[in-house]
């Protein structure tokens, strides 16, 4: 069994005894409908982010997006301001929610293409600039805010985005399925994919090969600043207001995901659908961790052991090594009927 179907095997066992376990403890209420489009409502967000973080760190090269969550507030941050000079939320509802829309997801675009271009244009190891643009997209954010909260309001078209329904599944939860299939659709059907994975795989080959490396580079970061863009906009519609330090430890969760659904750090590997799956896990885990009255404390303790444990399972194979080991089982199984088989032709 290749490598790839047993990890999504894995996610989704770990997905099943997680909705097992939380039925469990809650006495059946963990699976009623209110609290599955609560935890639907609440995943987009860092889903976003955490397909964002894959992106970056399929590239290789050490590659990783820090600046995932800081470009996220900043987008919401700096929309907003700037929105609410040209329309009111109470009176152009419309107008004000597609200009915000817009403004955020061109912010998290622009915010991308920063981090693209320092990277591949000044030979910038990934790490150190995300950690930079990190600290410089909070630092603009701060300054355009004051420190303070911005108020966005509930206008309509907006709130919906983060409050609304679709057949009973929550339209933040919609939109974060749809970015997935389509990325996943781009790193599966285009050249860029092809060259995307690749260049993670051998950045030699990539260059002798002549891919255009650096604008490879370049669109992974732009995607990636896209979609937390498009995550302040979740972000905004499902709160009043939109502030410089919302969503601290999301850094955290969304690199965790990542890890969860089998990316490699090294680059050159990773599925959206392992992300999906490893983000609903995590969130599963969060809602059961609350409903067993633990505290905010303890979960960010889960994170960090969740993310040392899988790194440690990457770092070994484990999950190949046992579905190969199985499989090695079954060959050798079917071997001495084979040989019989042989010899009876023989005869």
């Amino acid at each position: 069994m290749p490598k790839t179907r047993g990890h999504i095997i894995v996610l989704v066992a770990i997905n099943l005894l997680l909705l097992a376990a939380g039925a469990a403890i809650s006495g059946g209420s963990f699976l009623s409908i209110f609290n599955l489009q609560s935890m639907a409502n609440q995943l987009p967000e860092i889903g976003l982010l955490a397909i964002g973080v894959m992106l970056a760190m399929c590239a290789g090269n050490g590659g990783i997006d820090l600046s995932g969550i800081s470009l996220a507030n900043l987008s919401g941050v700096l929309s907003a301001v700037v929105v609410a000079g040209m329309f009111s939320s109470v009176e152009n509802e419309f107008a004000f929610s597609v200009a915000f829309i817009a403004g955020a997801v061109l912010i998290g675009l622009a915010g991308g293409v920063i981090n693209g271009v320092l990277i591949s244009k000044l030979g910038i190891t990934p790490i150190l600039c995300t950690l930079g643009t990190q600290m410089a997209f909070t630092g603009l954010a701060v300054v355009v805010s004051a420190g303070r909260a911005v108020t966005v309001g509930s206008p309509e078209p907006l709130s919906s985005i983060g409050n609304g329904y679709i057949l009973e599944l929550p339209i933040s939860f919609l939109i974060y399925i749809a970015a997935a299939l389509l990325i996943a659709a781009v790193l599966r059907y285009t050249r860029f994919g092809f060259w995307l994975m690749l260049m993670g795989t051998n950045p030699k080959a990539a260059e002798y090969a002549g891919f255009p490396t650096d604008r490879v580079v370049i669109a992974t970061y732009a995607i990636s600043g896209t979609l937390s863009g498009l995550a302040g906009v979740i972000i905004a519609a499902r709160n009043v207001n939109v502030k410089w330090d919302y969503g601290t430890s999301y850094l955290l969760i969304a690199i965790l995901i990542a890890v969860m659904a089998g990316v490699r750090p090294e680059g050159g590997y990773g599925r959206v659908a392992n992300v999906v799956l490893a983000a609903i896990a995590l969130q599963l885990l969060s809602s059961m961790l609350n409903f067993g009255g633990l505290s905010n404390f303890v979960r960010d303790f889960a994170w960090g052991a969740l993310l040392l444990a899988f790194l440690a399972v990457a770092r070994f194979d484990l999950i190949g090594f046992a579905f190969r080991g199985s499989g090695q089982q079954a060959a050798l199984a079917r071997a001495p009927r084979a040989a019989g088989e042989g010899s009876n032709i023989k005869q």
